[in-house]
């Protein structure tokens, strides 16, 4: 059996070495589900981490990158992981895919077909914008049996009406200047041709990939980010003041429907936004349940915002029976590499619908509730899926049920958390606190954003918490 050791270098000095860092990433990918760790290999050179081995499906292999991004002192990611996934017949993944196409709010509607050959999968046809396309790839990529996507026919239609190079690099900095991921004020942005060109410094690897983003969605057709260099001194507390230096409630209602322009699940309904003293509501109408939790995610994405009340309503463009979205939920999670394997039980009432069963890892259950969320007709989830507990033998669960190693000690599990928080790149420098008391961990102290509150929570969990009581204030909202 694996065990998984707690560890931090003697001092928190500002170099890591590349033996530590690969040591921390190995530890995240043991202790953090999603990822085969025995199958991964990781390596490291100055900084920049390299991923060898196995994977059984693409939505692992990009979390295991995005793990990797996130872990402190890591400056890139190269990742050559290799999907090894069971054979499925052609026909039979082509169903699959066209059906989750099909089956989500957003790509229902667009002009997309596919082509399968062996595990390959070359979607076709034409999209409006970097992240229509950037949707289409992540529905595929959330089918069990797609080995390979080929994005070469999936083409971006450029409107008539196109925006000139300097408001593209105005469009960008003003996107990352309201983006609490990205803190750095050390970047320059420059498009020729619709080609951006980045340079600067960010703090972390995380950072920077976030600022390419943001560039491909303000319309840029190529980025080149060679001269965005990733430093331990970005991360400073000052430029994180800096960045969250107060701003009219007007401003960020202003910012907020901003965000909306750039993602598709939102962008056609409008969501009205009031903030009052930072605390942004939302209300309106959205045609799907994923719809409604993007426009959440989006306004929290937002400096400034502190809370978000989201009262927008999930009102489906055309009645689909409950029988059917029950059934449509099951063949959802029926296509998901990640807990395909379980057994669940699927009850819609009006829309609303009710997940049952049991899982290995707390990421399992929240997966289970992603993926049915994102069906057409689902207007509401209650999500009763159960983790199975830790305690007990092997022997003693059906099928693909074991139960997790976890900290046997309440001690070894607070320094569990506490390693994994030391090695995070956005919470190792902030004020969180951990009590473990019968495995139930409380988190205390002070964070950034929203973001970094829901990470900690998250990597509690991970770490093996039954419950986490997460107490965590925000910084920035009490002017500390």
């Amino acid at each position: 059996m694996q065990t998984l050791e707690t560890f931090a270098p003697s001092a928190t000095a500002e170099h890591l070495s590349d033996t530590d860092i690969t040591a921390a990433i190995e530890l995240f990918f043991l202790t953090k589900k999603g990822v085969p760790a025995h199958l991964i290999d990781v390596a490291t050179h100055d900084g920049i981490v390299r991923l060898t081995g196995i994977t059984d499906n693409l939505l692992a292999s990009e979390r295991a990158e995005e793990i990797a991004l996130a872990v402190r002192g890591v400056r890139g990611v190269v990742n050559n992981l290799v999907i090894s996934t069971s054979d499925r017949a052609n026909d039979e993944l082509y169903h699959a895919v066209t059906q989750a196409l099909s089956a989500d709010p957003a790509t229902t509607d667009y002009n997309v077909a596919c082509t399968v050959a062996d595990g390959v999968v070359t979607p076709t046809g034409v999209v409006q914008s970097w992240a229509e396309q950037q949707l289409v790839l992540r529905v595929l990529r959330g089918v069990r049996g797609v080995r390979r996507l080929v994005t070469d026919e999936l083409t971006i239609r450029l409107g008539e009406i196109q925006n000139s190079d300097e408001e593209i690099s105005t469009q960008i900095r003003e996107l990352l200047a309201w983006d609490i991921r990205v803190f750095s004020n050390e970047l320059v942005v420059r498009t020729t041709n619709r080609v951006v060109h980045l340079s600067g410094t960010v703090g972390t690897a995380a950072e920077r990939a976030q600022v390419v983003a943001v560039a491909y969605q303000a319309g840029a057709t190529r980025v080149d980010a060679l001269d965005l260099f990733v430093a331990y001194w970005a991360i400073s507390g000052d430029l994180r003041r800096e960045k969250f230096a107060n701003r009219s409630d007007e401003d960020i209602a202003q910012a907020v429907l901003d965000t909306f322009r750039y993602d598709p699940r939102v962008l056609s309904y409008q969501p009205v936004v009031v903030v009052h003293n930072g605390v942004v509501t939302l209300t309106g109408q959205v045609s799907s349940l994923r719809a409604k939790h993007s426009a959440e995610r989006d306004a929290r994405h937002v400096v400034g915002v502190w809370d978000v009340h989201n009262l927008l309503k999930v009102r489906t463009r055309w009645f689909t029976p409950d029988v059917e979205v029950g059934q449509a939920i099951l063949d959802a999670l029926a296509r998901d590499p990640y807990v395909s394997i379980f057994d669940f039980r699927v009850r819609v009432t009006n829309g609303r619908a009710h997940l049952d069963g049991l899982v290995n890892s707390h990421f399992e259950q929240a997966q289970a509730a992603e993926v049915a969320g994102g069906v057409n007709g689902v207007a509401e989830i209650e999500n009763d899926v159960r983790v199975l507990p830790s305690a007990g033998q092997a022997g003693c669960y059906p099928g693909a049920l074991r139960p997790a190693a976890y900290p046997r000690t309440d001690f070894a599990l607070a320094e569990r958390i506490r390693t994994l928080y030391f090695w995070s790149a956005s919470l190792h420098n902030q004020d969180v606190e951990v009590l473990v008391e019968n495995g139930r961990a409380t988190l205390t102290g002070t964070v950034d954003t929203w973001l970094d509150r829901e990470q900690a929570a998250f990597d509690a969990y991970e770490a093996g918490a039954l419950v986490v009581d997460n107490d965590l204030l925000l910084s920035t909202a009490s002017g500390l």
